[in-house]
């Protein structure tokens, strides 16, 4: 097998195997619109990474994780609603992004790549950059899981019990945010946020525990990697919405499954 196909198929898996379980709050807690915030704001630090010459995948990390801190600050202020915030950040990061890169033409023939993903070009510096972030995640999201799950489930419970709830929600967005920036690579700003909630989505239908949903959310994102993949390899297809479209088809044989739990 070529060295492209592997890197693409590690790569690609690496993140679905965190996205399926940490997708899983973002379904659980409503954060779709979260994701896309920072989603938006990876453009801005590829951007910055042009500008200033700096390592690209560092820069989209940084981008994210600042920005992420930035939501928090802000919607701990509560001076406007969450989605009003969210959608002001979002378009606006958007928009700085695209403007930057405006600037450059040897930037304006990938835009598409930034935007929809390009799996196929992962390079080995790259895969080492996803796998590395995706061990750091998982370990992470291992051993909070429970955490996670009592802030989630009911948080003025969980502070009760003596749980630092902003610290953790903190560290749940920092790993969204992580996540989306190695993500980028895989299926673009445009596409992120789908690769976390679609397999969860698919997978809630068919769990009756957490723990079941984040098995098959993972289980699920594989599926839909791989099935893009080869889509993309024999069709010639744009890997990223290849991904997306494979995952929204097993969603809704998810779905229309007869018997399928409600």
């Amino acid at each position: 097998m070529a060295d492209f196909l592997v890197y693409a198929l590690v790569a690609g898996i690496s993140i679905a195997l965190v996205a399926g379980p940490l997708g899983c709050f973002v379904v659980w807690r409503r954060m779709s619109y979260f994701g896309d915030t920072l989603a938006h704001a990876s453009l801005l630090g590829v951007a910055f990474a042009i500008l200033f010459s700096a390592q690209l995948q560092i820069a989209i990390i940084v981008s994210c994780l600042v920005f992420a801190a930035l939501l928090l600050a802000l919607e701990r202020r509560q001076a406007l609603a969450t989605d009003t915030l969210l959608g002001i950040i979002a378009h606006s990061t958007l928009a700085f992004g695209l403007l930057v890169l405006s600037f450059s033409d040897r930037v304006q023939v990938n835009l598409t790549a930034f935007l929809f993903g390009d799996l196929l070009t992962v390079t080995q510096t790259d895969l080492i950059w996803i796998v590395c972030c995706c061990v750091l995640c998982a370990v992470t999201l291992f051993c909070f899981w429970d955490k996670f799950l009592a802030i989630t489930v009911h948080k003025e419970l969980a502070s009760i019990e003596g749980l630092p709830v902003d610290r953790l929600y903190a560290l749940l967005v920092v790993l969204i945010a992580l996540l989306i920036a190695v993500a980028m690579k895989i299926v673009g700003v445009l596409l992120i946020t789908s690769l976390l909630i679609i397999p969860a989505a698919a997978a809630r239908r068919l769990s009756s525990t957490p723990e079941q949903m984040a098995l098959g959310a993972a289980i699920a994102g594989c599926l839909a990697v791989s099935g893009g993949l080869t889509m993309s390899y024999f069709w010639d297809t744009p890997a990223g919405p290849s991904i997306v479209a494979t995952a929204f088809v097993l969603f809704l044989i998810a779905y229309l499954r007869p018997g399928a739990n409600a």
